[in-house]
Parts: structure tokens; C-alpha cells; sequence
């Protein structure tokens, strides 16, 4: 039989995680891969998810999740952002991130539409427009002055009759950087300009450091209306595994997305659902604990990374270092990271799987930094024996 699997969706396989989680099991390596905390989140969070599986919230909730969390996340738009959304029509729960940006892409993007994405992206993004019959149109971020950002004339260059959409994820996964007032801008005028909607990937709100602060698009003038802003529970709180995310943006646009995404999941996790209402009402503490841990975590794998003799450059957010190998004498990141368990003991990510032209990441190896102090410091070590 030939292949079956259609012809848009050939081009990806395996992902880049499950192959790098499963060598790190299969050699017994430390895995610095895949962006997953190895603790859990708020216990009394945790303990609200037991409840209300005890209490009998096991049965379908509402399509577009319970009132209690669509009215916590409208609570939490309105005290960190100043965004005021119905939760009645304008916040739609989501099977995580994930599924919210495929619903988004799915419902919002025609075949033969073009989605700009700042590359390296995370890669679900080409898969789902690849599924929508769109077209990606890859915009690259590269290091200027320590940080990963885009060239203003390349992004507007992108945009032509057929652009539908931009795809902006500040904090950016895999590059750390965070968007700027001044970059933010930039883009809310091109997509006013040229009618653009923008799809915003927000799951690392929270999770930003040194004071740098996390600026969602929908803030800025005119962008409001025309911006679906996705986030999420699981980096927030470490429950990567409930995948718990929601949609907010106008009502035209979430009933888009939702008559896409109730042929997905219809819903999903009850419990979660509520468990998370209580953690963004109650909770936040607690994440600002987390995120000055990460800084120091952050802080403790750049160290021992640069003395292992990486190249590391500096991020803003999100839980990820990212490394330039060729001071070590490597050049190709995908290489390097399939041998690495055997030189190190160790597994990375190669960004180089993020890019439409791979060969303007090819020298850059992913690391995260979301484990525990002691499981940071053996990495390291055993990262020195590259040297």
C-alpha cells in the first residue's frame, strides 16, 4: 500500500520531543528536551482538581468550558492587562494551547491563505496551517545585541495579498526573547494596515525575568478586535499535563474558532477546568515564586553551560536556554543532539527543527531549564566532558 497518510501532512513525523524524550529514556540520559517541569504545581490547586473529580465533575462540561473558569480567565484579563472580555461569548476553554491555535488556524485561514510565523517557531504551528491548506510564510528572528528579534522591513516584505494572518508568540519558544513595546507596535500597525488577524500565543505570560515585562498585543490601539489571544495553564502552574488553555477576542472570532474546535475535542478535563478557575484566582503567588526560581534556574544552567563552552545567549522568558555549539567545534545542531546521550549523557533539542531554512539554526542547541537545582548542576558536569 502506498503511504496513506495525506500528502499535506507527510512532511512531519515523529516530533522532535517524543524522538529526543525517548532517547533520553532509552540511554538513561538527563533530559534538558523536552519543556516540561519535573515538579508540580500549587497543592491547593492540586487538591481542588481531587474535589471535583470527588465531587462528580466528571461528565461533559459546556462547550465553551465552565462558567466558573471563563469568568476567572476574563477576571485575570482585566487585573494584569486592562482587557475587559464577556466570558459569555468572548473566552472559549481550549484542550491546551495547542489545540487552540489549530482551532484558530483551522477556522480562520482559507486554502491558499499565507500565516506569517517568526521563525524558529514551535512546530505545531506549520503543521496546523499546513492542515488548514495554508501557507507558512517564515519571518526569521536572529540574535542582535544578546537577543533574538526581526528585521522590520523583512516582516513587512512577508505580508502580500494572500496574507490571512500573523502568528505572534511573545515569550518566544525556542529563542527566550520577548517582544517589545516597540516591536509590538510595529506589528499592530502592519496588521491594521493590511487587514491582518493576529493569533497570539501567550503561554508563557507569566514566565518572564529581570523585570523585563510581557506586553500582549491585544493592548496596544486598534488590536483588540482583530487578535485571538491563546494561553494556558499548564507553564503557569506546572500542570503541563492538564492542557488547560483558552481563547479570548471578540465574539465573531470566537464563534469561528469554537465551530472549528467543537469538532476536535467538543471538551475535555472538568476538573482541571475548575481546579485552574481557583489557581487564577488564588494562585498567582505562587507563580510569582515560580518565576523567580526559574530565573535562578535559568541563571545556574547559563553558568555551567558557558563554562562547558557554549556560546549562550540571554533569554527573557519561557524555560529555555539557547546555545550556539561552534565555539565547542560543531556545526550541526541535529547531529549533535543525536550523539550527545553518548558524549554527555544529555538531551537537547537542535533548533534547527524550527525552521523553515534550517540552515539559519543550524548552529543553535535548545536547553531547559525548568528541573530541579540538583538535576541542572549534573547536567552541566557531565556537559564538560565536550570540552
Amino acid at each position: 500500500m502506498s503511504d496513506p497518510l495525506v500528502s499535506r501532512m507527510r512532511q512531519f513525523g515523529t516530533t522532535i520531543f517524543a524522538e529526543m524524550s525517548a532517547l533520553a529514556v532509552r540511554t538513561g540520559s538527563i533530559n534538558l528536551g523536552q519543556g516540561f517541569p519535573d515538579t508540580d504545581g500549587p497543592p491547593a490547586m492540586l487538591d481542588r482538581a481531587v474535589q471535583a473529580i470527588r465531587s462528580g465533575a466528571n461528565q461533559y462540561p459546556p462547550g465553551p468550558g465552565v462558567p466558573e473558569l471563563r469568568q476567572a480567565v476574563a477576571e485575570h484579563r482585566l487585573r494584569h492587562y486592562g482587557l475587559t472580555y464577556d466570558p459569555d461569548g468572548e473566552v472559549l476553554v481550549t484542550v491546551g494551547a495547542t489545540e487552540a491555535i489549530a482551532a484558530s488556524v483551522l477556522a480562520l485561514c482559507e486554502a491558499g491563505d499565507e500565516v506569517i510565523a517568526f521563525e524558529p517557531y514551535y512546530d505545531s504551528y506549520a503543521a496546523s496551517i499546513a492542515l488548514a491548506g495554508a501557507s507558512l510564510v517564515a519571518v526569521t528572528l536572529r540574535p542582535v545585541e544578546g537577543r533574538f528579534t526581526f528585521d522590520p522591513d523583512e516582516l513587512r516584505a512577508a505580508v502580500t495579498p494572500r496574507t490571512r494572518a500573523i502568528l505572534v508568540n511573545s515569550p518566544h519558544n525556542p529563542t527566550g526573547t520577548v517582544f517589545t513595546a516597540e516591536e509590538l507596535a510595529f506589528i499592530a500597525g502592519l496588521c491594521q494596515e493590511r487587514d491582518l488577524v493576529a493569533i497570539t500565543d501567550e503561554v508563557y505570560e507569566h514566565l518572564t525575568f529581570d523585570g523585563v515585562e510581557h506586553i500582549p498585543l491585544a493592548t496596544l490601539p486598534g488590536m483588540r478586535e482583530r487578535t485571538v489571544m491563546i494561553a494556558s495553564a499548564g507553564k503557569t502552574f506546572s500542570v503541563t499535563g492538564w492542557k488547560t488553555g483558552w481563547v479570548c477576542a471578540p465574539p465573531e472570532l470566537v464563534r469561528a474558532v469554537q465551530t472549528v474546535k467543537q469538532f476536535l475535542t467538543f471538551t475535555a478535563n472538568g476538573p482541571w477546568q475548575l481546579a485552574v478557575a481557583y489557581g487564577l484566582r488564588e494562585e498567582l503567588a505562587w507563580v510569582a515564586d515560580l518565576r523567580a526560581g526559574l530565573e535562578g534556574k535559568r541563571d545556574r544552567l547559563m553558568s555551567g553551560l558557558a563554562a562547558a563552552g557554549f556560546d549562550v545567549l540571554k533569554p527573557a522568558g519561557t524555560y529555555f536556554v539557547q546555545t550556539d555549539i561552534r565555539p565547542l567545534g560543531f556545526t550541526d545542531g541535529l547531529e549533535l543532539t543525536r550523539r550527545l546521550p553518548e558524549l554527555a549523557g544529555v538531551v537537547a533539542i537542535p533548533t534547527q527543527v524550527f525552521y523553515d531554512h534550517p540552515e539559519r539554526g543550524s548552529h543553535f542547541v535548545r536547553f531547559a531549564f525548568c528541573k530541579k537545582d540538583e538535576v541542572i548542576d549534573e547536567a552541566v558536569t557531565r556537559l564538560k566532558r565536550l570540552g
